[in-house]
């Protein structure tokens, strides 16, 4: 099963992302702040870090820099509803996908099979 660390501050996005990405089949951890992510990633193996640009204490940048570090193997997708920050995210992390809110919770699922190269397949 794929294993997804979830950084996010604003608690009734975290819940929410966290709970459709668990019913697509994934498993979520959640966390309320980058610092809070690092020794997670220090202490387990995750295939995704999503997390917020925008955060107290550490912002979502140093967080995926952090974790290209610790965690080379784990891919990193960004989530944010600046525009001026998914430019930066762009240009600091350019591996990294960047979803802008409000995005469909549909998009998001999309985007993470895609960063898995998973595809659903057509009912005939």
């Amino acid at each position: 099963m794929i294993r997804i660390l979830l950084a996010e501050d604003e608690e009734a996005m975290r819940t929410y992302l966290a709970r459709a990405l668990e019913n697509a089949g994934y498993s979520v951890v959640a966390v309320d702040r980058g610092t809070a992510a690092v020794p997670l990633l220090e202490a387990e193996e995750f295939d995704l870090l999503l997390s917020d640009i925008v955060m107290p204490e550490m912002d979502g940048i140093e967080l995926a820099q952090l974790c290209a570090e610790i965690s080379p193997k784990t891919k990193v997708m960004f989530i944010t509803g600046f525009a001026a920050v998914t430019l930066k995210a762009s240009r600091e992390a350019p591996q990294a996908k960047v979803l802008s809110k409000p995005f469909h919770l549909k998009d998001l699922v999309l985007e993470v099979e895609r960063v898995f190269g998973l595809q659903q397949q057509a009912l005939i």
